[in-house]
């Protein structure tokens, strides 16, 4: 991967379609709908859609992204890309029941940190919208951004948690994700749609993720926790490919689907790398558990094979992007957390 100067050439490299998604382009037929496509991958998910659409020369197909889209700023550069827009807030079933149907729906709505502060709001995201929506578009096949936090955490030298694992976290924010994902396998059932549960793990590019959390910290002599000894990355634009080839793989009931990368990443190993890479001495407190979040995502390589960007080129770029004082969105990943408080 090329060093990437700024947000215009990241976003670019983020949203270029894989020849699996234009495989799959070609292989369902339909329009898009993306839903809670204004938060960090709906963006560049939305743009990679319309840009495989187009490169198979069918732009009559249309790519929606729904949001509240608090900025305007988001919304006019989604359709600058030829994407539309519609603000919506996914609470109100007036306001969802409104929406376009589309054949191919990607959920990516939902609420994690201030869950301590107002659980109430992260179980209506989690759990309450899923069941408006599902409602909706019961006649759409849909793919469900869920998360690998619905596993409890395991023994930091296994494979993994894999997509059988009992689904058994600590805390209220995993536990509501669990209750998102029975709540769209129930609706599925009822109504033969067919879903996916898209259980990401810790997508990353160079303004947000565990990779960006990690080199900041050292950047800035800040000291870096590795009581959560090891972590699971992967690339923002791999996570979207993925999660749009999934599309082509709904089933009713759901299939689950843990989409990660598949090194181990050491906390520790990493600090010191970056601490080469950007000639700082990391600060490093705690001890490594022996168990942390970690997941097996061979299922998802066997349908795709390894992501196209791997983990030296994630981890390079990361470095250049912090010395060339790169923006980030200021919203930490707290993978350190242990207890599922956020």
């Amino acid at each position: 991967m090329k060093t990437l100067h700024t947000v215009a050439e990241l976003d670019d490299q983020l949203s270029t379609p894989t020849p699996g998604v234009i495989e799959t382009m070609r292989a369902i037929e339909g329009d898009f709908i993306v839903l809670g496509a204004g938060g960090k991958m709906g963006p560049t998910l939305s743009r990679m859609i319309r840009r495989g659409l187009d490169e198979i020369g069918q732009k009559d197909r249309t790519v929606t992204a729904v949001s509240r889209f608090s900025l305007d700023e988001a919304a006019h550069e989604l359709q600058r890309h030829g994407v539309q827009t519609l603000s919506c807030d996914l609470v109100d079933r007036s306001a969802v029941q409104a929406l376009p149907q589309a054949a191919n729906v990607i959920f990516m709505a939902g609420q994690k940190f201030g869950t301590t502060d107002a659980p109430e709001l992260t179980l209506v995201m989690n759990t309450l919208v899923p069941a408006i929506v599902a409602e909706h578009f019961r006649q759409s096949r849909i793919v469900v951004f869920s998360t690998g936090c619905v596993y409890p955490l395991v023994d930091a030298a296994s494979a993994g948690a894999n997509e059988d694992t009992p689904l058994t976290p600590p805390g209220e924010y995993a536990n509501s994700c669990v209750g998102r994902e029975r709540v769209f396998t129930h609706f599925a059932k009822l109504h033969g749609t067919p879903a996916l549960m898209f259980r990401l793990c810790y997508a990353i590019d160079l303004r947000y993720g565990v990779l960006c959390d990690v080199a900041s910290k050292v950047a800035q002599g800040q000291p870096v926790d590795v009581t959560m000894g090891a972590a699971n990355v992967i690339w923002q634009g791999d996570a979207n490919a993925r999660a749009i080839q999934c599309l082509a793989h709904t089933s009713t009931p759901p299939m689950a689907l843990n989409v990660t990368g598949a090194e181990r990443v050491s906390i520790r190993w990493l600090a010191e790398r970056f601490g080469d890479l950007l000639q700082r001495k990391p600060i490093i407190i705690g001890e490594e558990s022996r168990s942390a979040w970690l997941w097996d995502a061979t299922r998802s390589y066997d349908l795709f094979g390894p992501p196209k960007i791997t983990l030296d080129e994630m981890i390079s770029a990361t470095s250049d992007w912090q010395k060339l004082g790169g923006s980030t969105l200021g919203k930490p990943t707290h993978f350190e957390v242990r207890d599922g408080q956020y």
